[in-house]
């Protein structure tokens, strides 16, 4: 494994980060989940980023049981807030002073910690002001229940707001949550210069594209039997988007130059994310513990330019650029 620094901070992180978005306490049971946390252990990943949102809560307490027997020190441990949780009542939402109070307590019990190494705003909340949020976040801070703040899936616009209100309040914004892989690059005319001027990396979610990347998927055919396409919990909706016949057969181009490689097609997916330099780590999911390890040796492998030229062309111009797609809800979610 090999280790970036996040941000403008001291703070360093696996290039791989292990998450549990869609699997733990939903997809899989909790015995793969733990093995699957092992296997992460083993293959030199300490980072480790979920949500209270995922599965209404259940993840957390998923993750703080596999980690609660290692060492705290030793890990990285994120987790956000603003998606509905708990009974989703009006004040069960949101970046107010409220919800996150509320919030940051509930993480931490679930997860079995102190506290959290990265606290992150899960989207822009346009129904709180801002300076509200922020000072929120700064006083958790404070009270020593996060060492640093982060956001997710915000424009350059709000990146450049929010760095400016947590310069104001001493405390460090150093990250955003984006999607970003080949197949979906919104980040890189905006939020990645703008980042990169702030002090602030990426550390990017689906960077396989939901698994897309890994070519297990062919235009014209029915999704694979157990395959997050063929999940009726969640994956069949996440992973929606990519499953049309360009996407499929521009992926299907992909295969060659992972073969010349000698890696997976997962492993070119991640490989490739980490190629931007704004970019701290990749995180990686698994339905299965084999799944962790095979992500984890993208850690390290540099792609010439030739290569990244060749993937270039063979995605083409299925790959979503606009920066419009940067977007967080107009509302507060129900």
């Amino acid at each position: 494994m090999e280790f970036r620094y996040l941000g403008n901070s001291g703070l360093k992180i696996s290039e791989i980060i292990y998450g549990n978005w869609l699997t733990h306490g939903s997809q899989v049971e909790n015995d793969i989940a733990l093995q699957s946390v092992r296997a992460a252990l083993d293959a030199g990943i300490t980072t480790f980023d979920t949500a209270d949102a995922y599965a209404n809560t259940a993840a957390e307490k998923v993750l703080g049981d596999a980690l609660k027997n290692e060492r705290r020190a030793s890990l990285e441990i994120f987790t956000k807030v603003y998606w509905p949780t708990g009974p989703k009542g009006h004040n069960d939402v949101g970046l107010s002073r409220k919800h996150i109070f509320e919030s940051i307590d509930g993480s931490l019990q679930r997860l079995g910690t102190d506290y959290v190494d990265l606290y992150q705003a899960h989207r822009y909340d346009s129904e709180t002001p801002l300076e509200e949020t922020m000072q929120a976040f700064a006083d958790v801070v404070r009270a020593g229940k996060a060492l640093y703040i982060g956001v997710s899936e915000w424009n350059a616009e709000q990146l450049r707001a929010g760095a400016a209100l947590a310069k104001e309040l001493n405390v460090q914004l150093i990250s955003n949550q984006p999607q970003y892989s080949m197949l979906w690059r919104v980040i890189e005319g905006q939020v990645v210069p703008t980042s990169a001027e702030l002090g602030i990396s990426q550390i990017v979610w689906s960077p396989v594209a939901q698994g897309v990347l890994t070519g297990k998927y062919l235009p014209g055919a029915e999704a694979p039997e157990g395959s997050r396409a063929a999940d009726s919990k969640g994956g069949a909706n996440a992973i929606k988007s990519f499953m049309n016949d360009d996407v499929l057969t521009a992926v299907q181009r992909l295969h060659p130059i992972a073969d010349e490689l000698g890696i997976t097609m997962a492993q070119l997916a991640v490989a490739w994310v980490l190629q931007n330099p704004n970019v701290a780590g990749a995180i990686v999911g698994a339905s299965k513990p084999e799944q962790v390890a095979s992500n984890a040796a993208a850690a390290g492998i540099r792609l010439s330019g030739d290569v990244l030229a060749r993937i270039d062309e063979a995605v083409g111009d299925v790959a979503v650029t606009d920066p419009a797609e940067t977007v967080s809800p107009a509302h507060r979610p129900a």
